[in-house]
């Protein structure tokens, strides 16, 4: 996919502003000091979110440039909103000259995922650190080049895995690690939703299909709370809909995954569903239900753990993830720390996604 065909298609994204622009701090140390300048790249509806919770300072970060397709439209509109100067504005033809920017330390990419890889290679290239969004790429080798790329030019690389910064999720691993639930014994998992006339349906451009996008959130959430890999899979893909809209990508996909300890899974993702996000953690004398769990808006915890019902609610409406990955990141690149949600989790995770389409017997691009 070339960057002209991608700058038609970004066109057609649509703006989500309901997000709060007053945003407190919640749960971690605020970054101290003179906030990070961050590079918005792709300027489609995550890219807009995440400018968006950067307004508040906690998180450490505010928008100082801008990359896309459509410079004197999005551009200008954005730069607007943020105070980014005009020289501050790139085409992806022009990208690389960012490493002359002094007020861009770290770059984030809300670009769709066939071009993840490019824009981190040369994101590092430039000397810029790297926030990028998932899945981390199309394919494990890309992950290991995106790796080897910003290790070479010793830039931070975290992959935006929001929901392992979310008090609530860190609240269940808590119970889980404290013995509330009992020993893990299984998972079960999900993220179904309608996806119509969206990138996202487009092989070139998405590499894959809702597994890549929905089901990435329970996989990378089981991986995180059991801090295993998954050695065995089952997985089965199905297309009922007939016509164009997944002529490219299938429309569901069910998978079960075992993991050396003894511990199963049993997950399924799609975009031609209407269903829900949630987790279900069971331990031999407890249980946890994240439902939903993969919302913007945070999870809701319920269940019944050493022996006593349960209960968390969500972020509420006044807390961002994406403020507190932002804030996450920051601190790292000033501290000089390797971002929990790295770039190694990313590749793991896409190690995984191989597998199960490999067990659906289906391409993953």
């Amino acid at each position: 996919m070339n960057r002209r065909d991608f700058a038609k298609l970004s066109a057609l994204a649509v703006a989500w502003s309901s997000l709060p622009t007053s945003l407190p701090m919640f749960a971690q140390t605020a970054s101290a000091g003179k906030p990070l300048g961050f590079a918005a790249i792709g300027l489609g509806r995550i890219c807009d979110i995440f400018m968006r919770a950067c307004q508040d300072p906690s998180g450490g970060a505010k928008v100082t440039g801008l990359v896309t397709g459509h410079p004197d439209s999005k551009g200008e509109k954005y730069a607007s909103m943020y105070n980014v100067p005009k020289s501050s504005i790139y085409t992806y033809d022009t990208f690389d000259r960012i490493r002359d920017n002094k007020d861009v330390d770290f770059v984030y990419i809300g670009l769709p995922n066939s071009m993840h890889c490019e824009y981190t290679v040369r994101a590092a290239e430039a000397g810029k650190h790297v926030l990028c969004e998932k899945p981390m790429a199309i394919s494990s080798a890309e992950c290991r080049k995106m790796i080897d790329a910003c290790k070479q030019a010793k830039v931070k690389l975290m992959i935006a895995y929001r929901v392992q910064y979310d008090p609530t999720w860190n609240h269940a691993i808590d119970l889980i690690k404290a013995g509330d639930i009992g020993q893990l014994e299984s998972f079960q998992g999900g993220f179904y939703g309608q996806m119509r006339n969206d990138w996202r349906l487009d092989r070139k451009l998405a590499g894959g299909g809702s597994l890549l996008d929905l089901g990435i959130y329970p996989l990378n959430a089981i991986r995180h709370i059991l801090g295993e890999e998954p050695n065995a899979f089952t997985a089965v893909v199905a297309t009922r809909e007939k016509g164009d809209r997944f002529a490219q990508v299938e429309q569901s996909m069910e998978w079960t995954m075992k993991f050396p300890s003894g511990v199963i899974a049993s997950c399924g993702c799609s975009y031609g569903q209407t269903g829900p996000g949630f987790l279900n953690i069971n331990g031999e004398t407890g249980f946890l239900t994240m439902d939903p769990g993969f919302n913007y808006g945070g999870a809701v915890m319920r269940g019944m753990a050493h022996r006593k019902p349960v209960q968390q609610s969500g972020l509420g409406p006044m807390t961002s993830q994406f403020t507190l990955e932002a804030q996450h990141f920051t601190n790292c690149i000033r501290n000089n720390q390797e971002p929990l949600s790295d770039g190694e989790e990313g590749l793991k995770d896409m190690i995984a996604i191989e597998a199960i389409y490999k067990a659906a017997g289906t391409p993953i691009a």
